[in-house]
């Protein structure tokens, strides 16, 4: 977590900054929600999700596709 240089302390920075702020609002809405955080499903998803997906507590699913997925039917739907 602490770099040895600029880069490294610069890529630490932002890895765990990003993390920090992904669990900080999954906080605030399960507090927002008035669930328990065991009730709450967290899904990971997005192409750089695996950047943080090992440095958050609050994932319980890792949906690489998700996105993707979600506007198939959209586009069959339309076509």
């Amino acid at each position: 977590m602490i770099g040895k240089n600029t880069v490294e302390a610069l890529q630490s920075g932002m890895v765990f900054g990003v993390a920090s702020q992904v669990e900080g609002m999954v906080e605030r809405l399960v507090a927002a929600l008035g669930a328990a955080e065991e009730d709450v499903t967290v899904i990971a998803t997005g192409y750089l999700a695996p950047l943080v997906l090992d440095e958050c507590r609050c994932f319980t699913h890792h949906e690489p596709w998700l996105t993707l997925r979600g506007l198939g039917p959209v586009y069959a739907r339309n076509a």
